[in-house]
């Protein structure tokens, strides 16, 4: 450990690491947090609401939902968070500004959720840029697009700025088609449609289970959405939207990393107040894999002896209801274990391949293919390293890898993982891991 002085010390930072010490199998029973996809949509909407408090239960204290409450408190709204009862309480009676500061945006993808919300408030909404997963291209132009056709003026600038006003606060209802079916797309244009003038038909709409929470919501106080799970909504514009309370659905993808946790580790794990439909194709692979899934009601059992080697397998990801390409990085990793040759094709992100120079410094043997398969031939065992957390995801593969090895591995960069997984190193020692978080190198703070 690094030692200072108390007066250097006072100009430093300390890096946060995660220090695994990896072959211990897991044992017990958890349950996950709710799902980050939904919630940061929630978040965003309850800006709409002029009069009253929107209530969120259950919310996780991750760095994207705070990345979100930032926001909200720089356009004028007021935000409490609970963390001993993980409730959240926003008034958004006093937004004022319809501009998205770049210092936020450039750290959090989810902004763009503010879009729809803020011209329904103010008529306009500013935005610099947005940041989040350096995972492949992600425009939002079809966003922009959607918000045309319902009536609003986009405007661009040579800064990058985007400007987007809408005449008389109000949009108008539309037929609206998405090329790809975006989570964050249909949610944004879902909002914008919910209070526009007569009815948008939304298709190609995304099926995702956080979508259609996102929905179940947005009729809790007052929309007239129809056809929520099908790639076709029908949706009646409404004059307001009210304040609830409300507890958004369990996180599935949480829920899959927690199972190839169990999985790669090995053990006797079960995760309890899930919805297991949500991660049919999950099941289904892990079970390919050779791993033991019991599924009783709202709880997901996953055994697996370490002494037994997994079977290679085969993936290809694809929207709702096909393999998550949120969860092609974990697979990834368990595959480095199996017995054989493993295939996975990503069909969303093109740099979703970005955790293999970390798994590659830890003995596994992955090629990434002139077409862009990565195929991974399983090794015996894992060895422990000094790796870094990329993005969400990949930084969660490389904890599940470290879970694996024999010794000792510092992850670095967990800022990365903490945007979607709350206290992960908790979860994980509950179950009997050794997961700790410790301060390593320091650094001089940012100038002021």
């Amino acid at each position: 450990m690094l030692l200072i002085d108390s007066e250097k010390k006072d100009r430093f930072m300390a890096e946060t690491a995660l220090r695994v010490i990896g072959g211990k199998p897991l044992y017990g029973d958890i349950q996950v947090q709710r799902a980050k996809n939904a919630i940061l949509a929630m978040i965003a909407a309850s800006i709409v609401v002029e009069e009253g408090e929107t209530v969120l239960r259950m919310v996780p204290d991750i760095e994207d939902v705070e990345r979100a409450f930032e926001l909200l408190r720089a356009v004028g709204a007021r935000v409490d968070h609970d963390k001993l009862t993980s409730t959240v309480r926003i008034d958004a009676t006093n937004i004022t500004s319809g501009l998205l500061p770049e210092a936020i945006t450039s750290r959090f993808r989810g902004s763009v959720l503010f879009l729809a919300p803020l011209q329904i408030r103010l008529g306009y909404v500013e935005l610099p840029g947005s940041g989040g997963c350096d995972i492949g291209t992600r425009k939002i132009d079809f966003h922009h697009r959607g918000f045309a056709r319902l009536g609003a003026n986009v405007q661009y600038f040579e800064d990058g700025r985007t400007i987007i006003d809408l005449e008389g606060r109000r949009f108008r209802g539309t037929m609206l088609y998405l090329d790809y079916p975006s989570h964050t797309g249909t949610e944004n244009l879902m909002l914008a449609a919910a209070l526009a003038d007569g009815q948008t038909i939304l298709e190609n709409a995304s099926v995702e289970p956080e979508v259609v929470d996102f929905g179940n919501f947005l009729n809790a106080m007052g929309a007239d959405i129809r056809g929520l799970g099908t790639n076709t909504l029908f949706i009646n514009g409404v004059d307001r939207l009210q304040a609830i309370e409300y507890t958004p659905m369990p996180d599935r993808l949480v829920t899959g990393t927690m199972m190839m946790a169990a999985a790669i580790s090995g053990g006797d794990v079960t995760i309890h107040d899930i919805e297991p439909s949500h991660l049919r194709i999950v099941i289904a692979k892990l079970e390919q894999m050779g791993v033991d899934i019991i599924v009783d009601g709202e709880s997901i059992r996953v055994r697996r002896s370490r002494l037994q080697r997994l079977n290679p397998i085969n993936i290809q990801t694809h929207p709702y209801p096909g393999f998550p390409t949120d969860l092609q990085p974990c697979i990834a990793a368990l595959s480095t274990l199996a017995d054989g040759t493993s295939y996975i094709r990503e069909r969303i992100f093109e740099n979703r391949y970005d955790y293999v120079d970390a798994l590659l410094q830890m003995g596994a043997d992955i090629l990434i293919s002139q077409s862009n398969v990565c195929i991974i031939n399983g090794v015996r065992e894992l060895r422990p390293a000094r790796i870094s957390a990329d993005n969400i995801r990949s930084g969660a593969a490389v904890l599940l890898a470290s879970l694996a090895t024999n010794g000792e591995s510092i992850i670095d960069n967990i800022y990365q993982i903490d945007r979607g997984y709350e206290s992960i190193e908790d979860r994980l020692a509950q179950l009997g891991a050794d997961v700790s978080r410790i301060h390593t190198e320091l650094r001089p703070l940012p100038a002021l």
